[in-house]
């Protein structure tokens, strides 16, 4: 360090020589010191910051890896990586990131911003988003502990091979993007990693073997992807791993045996739903005491349903449906004291039900048995006289009246479809004031419309192919003015209704509205245009009569039209252009002429859904003559 003496000066020249010395003196003082702190905490190429230092400032080399990442985000309209700016990036100002104190990023996580919460339809169309592809130099990341990029839904490409190098890295997640290609085998080698999530991308090929070596893994989801093949083998060592999500993939062969208690004894949730799975499930499957969510549905699975399976003591959820199980359900199912959601529905299961249903379970609130081998005949008592919360019996043979049920007021959801139920609705929908979901369809049954008064809390209505009539509108119709705010699905299509299309008020939620073949007639109203959320319109084969009105234009969301065989005039509007998502519309059969809207998708619709109408010309129909 070097020595300043100071003394006496005369004049002005010799002043500023002296305080440029002291200067000079003192920016050694800082860079010595700057330097030496560099060498006791090991960071190279950038500050550290000590005990008493104030935050660190970024090793430059980790700055120079997020930068390049940066560099190959061609397009970010999330706004989080505007605020990548200045040399800093440990200074708090760099969303996402963290860094030890010792300047060097341990976390990146950066999560696609909500538009509101619960909202994912929203969320799903609001616009925000990453476009590009993953830098390899997040492959030098050397301190990076926690890495998450995840919902941007237009960075693709590879998971660079250099993410192998990432030695201290204990979550992975990469979700929700359009990633490609095979998974990297040298992920086996993040020997640290506890969770891996790759769920939501465009990974093809099948799951490397080498993911086995995780031995610390905890959690490991690859759902949502294109992945074939089986489960590899070497899953077997990962002795620690609690969550298991493989589901909606290709994935093929028999369900391993090494999936119970001897080699995964810690697994609290299992989903392989939505595969191509065969064969029958393997009894170390129900040899889990810690199990508490099992999903194998959609698969193609096998054999019966084993009796071992009380050995899942703490399952809460339990999702069989659309395989191929045969055979009775077991007595011992009744043994699941913290079962909640049951789910057998679409097998080939039969008769009897286990008696002791009517005392097992205690815990249970969600039951779907539809569509297997059952003849019911009617709802069990054990059903009837239960706090549930869904009750999905569609196709089980049930006939007479609709049930009533001793504690209505649990209900959120109700299928009862394909069944022979004749007699009204009303007693079904006495005291219901939380139901959300009826589906009454395919039955006999005979019912006004007037004696029907939905639940204010009812969101989905299907009485589709019955047989009941009276009308829509008016002071009883269940479209009137006091119609739910919550409607967002009705089906009344295939009965006997009359009169005609309600007005209808603004501040309707409904998404689909079917009243195809039936007996309705009269116009549409103007007011359709107050059905903003409408993305399908079914008026088919009724007795419609009038133009189509130009306000059907304002209909953005519209992806079904079916305005056929009925008996509308005049030419279809051009407004309709104003609707770019739709995707299927039929005009035919009517009394329509003029142009057909020359502009997509109207004119590339196929003619079929213009043919048997006065004069409609355009493509795809015949050019129009002058007059026309």
């Amino acid at each position: 360090m070097p020595v300043v003496v100071l003394r006496w000066v005369s004049n002005s020249n010799q002043m500023m020589l002296v305080l440029s010395l002291i200067l000079y003196c003192m920016l050694s003082i800082v860079l010595v010191s700057s330097s030496e702190a560099q060498t006791e905490t090991g960071g190279g190429g950038g500050g550290g910051g000590g005990e008493g230092g104030g935050s660190p400032v970024c090793a430059e080399a980790d700055r120079a890896s997020l930068v390049s990442f940066k560099g190959r985000i061609i397009k970010d309209t999330t706004g989080i990586l505007s605020s990548w700016i200045g040399r800093d990036c440990c200074g708090g100002g760099w969303e996402g990131v963290e860094c030890n104190p010792a300047g060097r990023v341990t976390v990146l996580q950066l999560q696609r911003p909500a538009t509101a919460i619960g909202d994912a339809a929203a969320d799903r169309d609001s616009g925000l988003y990453m476009k590009g592809t993953l830098s390899p130099s997040l492959g030098n990341l050397n301190f990076l502990e926690v890495m998450v990029i995840s919902g941007f839904k237009q960075i693709t490409g590879p998971i660079p091979e250099s993410f192998s190098n990432l030695a201290h890295l204990t979550q992975l997640a990469l979700e929700d993007n359009s990633l490609g290609g095979n998974i990297p085998p040298g992920l086996g080698h993040l020997s640290s990693l506890q969770s891996l999530s790759l769920s939501g991308n465009r990974f093809r090929g099948q799951i490397p073997p080498t993911l086995g070596h995780l031995t610390n893994l905890v959690q490991i989801n690859l759902k949502r992807n294109f992945l074939t093949g089986p489960i590899p083998p070497t899953f077997q060592n990962c002795h620690a791993l609690q969550y298991l999500d493989l589901s909606f993939n290709m994935l093929s062969s028999l369900i391993p045996d090494f999936i119970g208690g001897r080699y995964l004894p810690n697994l609290t949730l299992i989903d392989l739903s939505n595969n191509q799975f065969s064969g029958q499930m393997p009894i170390s499957l129900f040899s889990l005491p810690k199990l508490l969510d099992l999903s194998l549905n959609h698969n193609q699975l096998t054999g019966i349903i084993p009796v071992q399976v009380e050995g899942l003591k703490s399952l809460t959820s339990l999702s069989l449906s659309s395989n191929r199980l045969t055979g009775h359900i077991p007595i011992s199912i009744s043994r699941l004291h913290n079962l909640w959601y049951l789910n057998l529905s679409v097998n080939g299961l039969s008769d009897p039900l286990p008696s002791t249903l009517a005392t097992g379970i205690p815990s249970l609130l969600s039951i779907d048995l539809s569509y297997n081998k059952l003849s019911l005949g009617k709802v069990p008592d054990w059903i009837r006289s239960r706090q549930l919360r869904d009750v999905h019996l569609a196709g089980c043979q049930l006939s007479g009246t609709l049930p009533s049920f001793a504690k209505p007021d649990s209900f959120n959801s109700i299928d009862l479809s394909h069944n022979h139920f004749t007699g009204g609705i009303s007693n079904l929908l006495t005291n219901m004031s939380s139901l959300q979901n009826l589906n009454l369809s395919n039955n006999q049954l005979k019912a006004d419309l007037s004696e029907i008064k939905l639940p204010d809390t009812l969101s989905s209505l299907d009485v589709h192919a019955n047989q009941l009539t009276g009308s829509l509108s008016g002071s009883t119709g269940i479209l009137n003015d006091r119609a739910s705010s919550f409607l967002e699905f009705v089906d009344v299509s295939n009965n006997q209704i009359s009169g005609g299309i309600p007005e209808f008020r603004e501040g309707l939620r409904l998404k689909v509205l079917d009243v195809g073949s039936n007996k309705i007639a009269g116009p549409i109203p103007n007011s359709v245009s107050n059905l903003a959320q409408l993305e399908r319109f079914d008026i088919s084969r009724n007795q419609i009569t009038g133009t189509i009105p130009t306000s059907l234009g304002l209909l953005v969301k519209l992806q079904w039209l079916d305005v056929s065989i009925n008996g509308l005039t005049g030419k279809i509007p051009n407004s309709l252009l104003g609707i770019e998502r739709l995707k299927h519309a039929s005009f035919r059969a009517n009394r329509l002429c003029g142009e057909i809207p020359q502009g997509r998708p109207f004119n590339i619709f196929p003619a079929a859904a213009y043919l048997h109408n006065l004069c409609l010309c355009g493509k795809p129909m015949p050019p129009c003559r002058q007059s026309q």
